[in-house]
């Protein structure tokens, strides 16, 4: 059995993104998921971080037979500005990691990473081989970083992988420069959950437009608001964790915008049956540029209409199926198309497009590579 050690960017719970729907499909692999490092700092910002601390005390979780979740020591801060400390944190992280490698009993395991900072983390532990993925634009995120210290930070964790997967083609452009071992492979989706809503029918006669995911900073919220101007006797519901420091205020004004906060994943497919139009909104930027929206394919599987701003550059990809709009103005107008849509045609394809997106077809495209490529 394989032995693999995922040094992640997201926690494993409660949202599942693709570290997880990843590492949940690896076959005949027994996986130690290592959730990201809280900073020292993060408290003062974010006061439920304070019991995540400590959390690293706590025995790990077994989330499935296969897979036991850990959180990790808490870092230092300004690990994105300055390399050195980030140098200090993964040689600390690293023996935390070594002692629940011996724990396990694993022999020199893969490291299945998802952060650049991991580049000052790989020498410290004997291992097998170094995966790579790739699922942002990291130099771009706002907050305490040093875009030139975290893309050399990528680039060294390029180099020094046995392989590396990317989500968008702005990030294989970038990341084939310093690895020829490379695969472009978006993120996908639950097709057996998603899929469920095809079968349903909305009973509510009023418009109702949806939105699934973070609200976060790239989001275009301006688009939300335009349409919530133009159908006051619609509703749009918001369901997704609001990030700290992102000021949604503007939309609470309107009566017909509903957030309904985080909602499990099995229990989306019922919301989800009220749509009349699924919406995909980022503000144009570096980062939403090279973003592979998870919301897309999930959408995709449901068969129901999608209106998308023009970024992130991978809805083009679909844009037989896709209502893309140029402008905030235009997505009102493009959002009145989707409504009015009567092709059971685009239904149809929406649905085989995520068929084939599936995160079953993603990962079994992932392995057989690396056994491609003798690194598994």
């Amino acid at each position: 059995m394989r032995q693999i050690v995922c040094i992640s960017t997201s926690n494993y719970f409660p949202v599942p993104t693709r570290k997880q729907n990843v590492m949940n499909r690896l076959k005949d692999a027994e996986i130690i998921y290592i959730d990201p490092p809280v900073s020292l700092l993060a408290p003062l910002k974010d006061r439920s971080a304070l019991e995540r601390l400590t959390a690293y005390r706590r025995p790990g979780q077994k989330v499935r037979e296969n897979i036991t979740v850990y959180p990790p020591p808490p870092s230092f801060p300004f690990f994105n500005k300055y390399r050195w400390i980030n140098r200090i944190n993964q040689k600390r992280l690293s023996r935390y990691i070594k002692k629940l490698i011996r724990r396990h009993g694993f022999d020199k395991p893969y490291l299945w990473c998802y952060s650049p900072t991991s580049c000052d983390l790989i020498k410290h532990i004997p291992n097998r081989g170094v995966i790579y993925d790739c699922v942002d634009r990291h130099s771009a995120y706002k907050g305490m970083i040093n875009p030139p210290v975290v893309d050399k930070m990528e680039e060294d964790l390029a180099k020094k992988a046995n392989f590396v997967f990317c989500t968008a083609q702005g990030l294989y452009d970038t990341l084939i420069e310093y690895n020829k071992n490379i695969e472009l492979i978006p993120n996908g989706v639950a097709y057996e959950i998603f899929s469920k809503v095809s079968q349903e029918k909305k009973k509510d006669d009023k418009p109702v437009f949806g939105f699934i995911g973070m609200l976060q900073e790239c989001i275009d919220y301006d688009c939300i608001e335009k349409l919530a101007e133009a159908y006051p006797k619609g509703e749009i519901i918001m369901i997704g964790r609001t990030l700290p420091g992102v000021d949604i205020s503007a939309l609470k004004k309107y009566s017909n915008i509903k957030f309904l906060g985080l909602i499990p994943q099995v229990e989306l497919p019922k919301y989800i049956s009220k749509f009349d139009v699924c919406l995909n909104v980022f503000r144009q930027g570096r980062l939403s540029k090279d973003v592979s929206p998870l919301k897309l394919y999930e959408y995709l599987a449901t068969g129901k209409p999608i209106v998308s701003t023009k970024e992130p550059l991978q809805v083009t990809d679909f844009s037989d199926v896709v209502y893309i709009a140029e402008n905030a103005d235009d997505f009102v107008v493009k959002c009145e198309e989707a409504l009015n849509e009567n092709d059971q045609e685009k239904v149809k394809k929406r649905i085989e497009y995520a068929r084939a997106c599936s995160w079953d077809e993603r990962v079994k495209r992932m392995e057989e590579l690396l056994e491609l490529n003798r690194i598994f």
